[in-house]
């Protein structure tokens, strides 16, 4: 974490694997956000990541201990879920500067922050839908409209940089070398407003969709995630096993290629299953 004047940096570090989500960075980002949110001289966030991903999802490594029960999984899912909450509560305005992957919990990271530039270079999506997995914090019906959500969910397809723009996922692509110039430069804009009015503004716009049923949805959504995660299924058992037996990377390959589109095969993320650490979605 840096602060530079009115405005605090978060920076996913952990570029090796793609800056993916365990249980540690989960808690750092947590007591960050508490720690920020006491600081009246810091009035905006920047969440950014290291390397070539802005986040990959959640850590797939293996546990010491599994998860195999529901309560083990709605557990799991109660420490991602909280750091999000954090951001969506906050008194200050928080910005994703998606410098690259943004995929499965880091997409959800992404939508729940209230203002987010994307790289050229960034693909968003939710992939885990292949492997048999779902959004826990399911904030994608709240970004998009009714029939891009189904299709972004159901199919598990990624999306570059434009197309996020043209779904509502993103505000603005910017070229890669510029990313953070912009972001500091959004940041400060909404730095030099009244505090007062950014941050009932926030308050406000946020209680419209939590009157509308934002919260309960998600929380609803979350149990879904633990159903999904529990049940059976002749495909997540081939993943699984083709994991445990030539490793995570090669289960990737396997569902990159089952799953395939076509004429998505140009653009960025065709390059996906080549670059994926073993540990990530």
């Amino acid at each position: 974490m840096s602060v530079e004047s009115t405005v605090a940096t978060l920076e996913l570090a952990r570029p090796d694997k793609l800056n993916s989500l365990n249980d540690q960075i989960l808690i750092d980002m947590q007591n960050a956000l508490d720690a920020l949110e006491g600081d009246a001289d810091v009035r905006v966030v920047i969440i950014t990541g290291q390397g070539r991903a802005f986040c990959a999802g959640f850590d797939l490594s293996p546990r010491e201990k599994p998860f195999t029960t529901v309560q083990d999984w709605r557990e799991h899912v109660k420490l991602g879920n909280e750091t999000w909450w954090r951001i969506w509560k906050s008194r200050m305005p928080v910005i994703a500067a998606v410098n690259g992957f943004a995929l499965g919990g880091g997409c959800d990271l992404s939508m729940v922050c209230d203002y987010t530039l994307a790289s050229e270079a960034a693909v968003f999506g939710e992939p885990e839908i292949q492997f048999q997995s779902a959004p826990p914090f399911n904030i994608t019906p709240w970004i998009l409209g009714m029939k891009s959500a189904k299709e972004f969910l159901l199919f598990g397809d990624r999306v570059n940089a434009e197309d996020a723009v043209r779904l509502g996922l993103a505000n603005r692509v910017v070229p890669a070398d510029q990313l953070r110039a912009e972001a500091m430069k959004t940041a400060l804009r909404l730095a030099k407003l009244p505090p007062p009015s950014v941050e009932l503004n926030k308050l406000g716009l946020n209680r419209s969709y939590e009157l509308r049923g934002f919260q309960p949805a998600i929380e609803y959504g979350a149990e879904i995630f633990t159903q999904v995660l529990m049940s059976e299924s002749a495909e997540a058992k081939e993943f699984f096993e083709r994991m445990n037996r030539d490793g995570l990377k090669a289960a990737f390959k396997w569902r990159d290629e089952r799953f395939a589109v076509p004429e998505f095969r140009s653009k960025p993320a065709a390059t996906l299953a080549a670059t994926q650490s073993e540990e990530i979605q």
